[in-house]
């Protein structure tokens, strides 16, 4: 069977076949398949290219497979440095510069992990600013698997000199089309494609999900990356609000089921982070006044609902068995579409006015969009959808069940589809 290739990959191999004339951002939660996918763009281009990953060690960087220079041959100092700073990282550049102007088909230098080198952001600007000048033929693809630290580098120092290509979990469509995954399988298993290969094994499986996914991403993403003064903390939040997906609650409340004695804004704040990492999003309450985060009540929700499924403990077939988690299940891998789907200028929310509630609304501009998800097969009341429908007149309605939209359909088409099809 072909390698099955993201649809990122077409877009970056355009990108590196146009004169570089800006930075390529690569950033996405760990897993999404940002490496697999540069590899596949690299291949389907003339360039030469290193590719380097910082994160790991450098004995690593000769073996790769798009790897095929070698620059301790003219560059000794470069390849037994151990220390990987800025200084490392200008030899790194000078030498990836040096090829591109001798090479005939263009060079590219790719830096995987970049934002573990400190100060990294404005390094790049003075060597990407002094290429430009020289108009250097050099492509340059930079990756991280932190996208808060790597947007607020980018954004800080680099603003306008680089175009993003974000990567998101897995789709069920591309799931199903790679590995065969049916609708419930998706549901459970969610969208990484690295575990797919231990669902025969549900405590193998487990344990993949929590030790070479979850484990790393809170360690390696977040607390090593930014300062978290109670990483503990934010450990409980995270199993807490993945056991809780689906459910909105209050972040007194949240901070009661923690038993600690921290604040709200505490809690909000590590709450924005897990959800920077792609692991945990708090949606906010659609409302049309301003809310400070201590004021609001987020309505939690997994980014992949692997996560949920392997902290709730339940198999595939007991929570298939059981209706209130198998609904929360369900809502949990719509509002996860939906958050990983819509684009920068879609927000992803829900609204509660008791005692009417709609799972998710969608805004862009002046238009919003009100989502119901009901997992079984005849819906006991939409009281809350008609109720919505009244006060705030959105575009549609849509209704996520098999006397509606099929779950199946509707997770074949991204968030905007929905705002832009009246």
């Amino acid at each position: 069977m072909a390698e099955y290739q993201r649809g990122q990959v077409e877009t970056l191999s355009s990108r590196l076949h146009e004169p570089p004339d800006r930075l390529i951002a690569i950033f996405g939660p760990r897993q999404s398949g940002k490496t697999t996918a540069v590899r596949q763009a690299l291949q389907a281009v003339p360039h030469e290219h290193r590719y380097i990953a910082i994160d790991q060690p450098q004995t690593a960087e000769s073996a790769s497979p798009v790897s095929p220079l070698q620059l301790s041959d003219r560059y000794p100092a470069v390849h037994s440095q151990t220390q990987r700073d800025v200084g490392w990282l200008v030899e790194i550049w000078t030498d990836a510069r040096q090829s591109a102007w001798e090479s005939n088909n263009g060079f590219v230098l790719v830096l995987d992990e970049i934002q573990k080198i400190e100060g990294w952001s404005d390094a790049v600007k003075g060597l990407w600013d002094a290429d430009r000048a020289d108009n250097c033929p050099l492509h340059v693809v930079i990756m991280g698997s932190a996208p808060l630290l790597m947007q607020s580098g980018l954004t800080e120092s680099l603003l306008g000199r680089f175009e993003p290509i974000q990567f998101t979990h897995w789709a069920y469509s591309e799931m199903s089309e790679t590995f065969g995954y049916s609708l419930d399988q998706y549901i459970y298993f969610g969208g990484y494609p690295g575990a797919a290969a231990h669902i025969q094994d549900p405590q193998r499986w487990i344990a993949y999900v929590k030790e070479s996914l979850i484990e790393p991403n809170i360690e390696r993403d977040v607390l090593s990356m930014t300062r978290v003064d109670k990483p503990a903390l934010l450990r409980r939040l995270f199993k807490l609000g993945a056991v809780f997906s689906g459910q909105v609650l209050s972040y007194t409340k949240l901070l009661g089921q923690l038993h600690d004695a921290g604040n709200t804004t505490t809690l909000a704040r590590y709450l924005g982070l897990l959800s920077d990492a792609g692991l945990l999003t708090g949606l906010d309450n659609h409302t049309t006044r301003r809310m400070s985060a201590k004021a609001s009540i987020p309505k939690l929700n997994v980014l992949n609902t692997a996560l949920m499924s392997a902290m709730t403990g339940y198999s595939f077939d007991e929570a298939r068995a059981d209706r209130s988690l198998w609904g929360r299940m369900v809502e949990s891998t719509v509002g996860a579409h939906l958050v990983n789907t819509a684009s920068p200028t879609t927000s992803v929310k829900y609204w509660r006015q008791a005692p009417f509630e709609v799972d998710f609304v969608l805004s862009r501009g002046p238009h919003t969009v009100a989502v119901e998800v009901k997992s079984g097969k005849m819906p006991l009341g939409l009281r809350g959808l008609e109720e919505f429908e009244n006060r705030f007149r959105p575009r549609r309605s849509i209704l996520v069940a098999e006397s509606g939209v099929p779950l199946a359909e509707f997770l074949s088409h991204p968030a905007d589809h929905w705002i832009n099809t009246p």
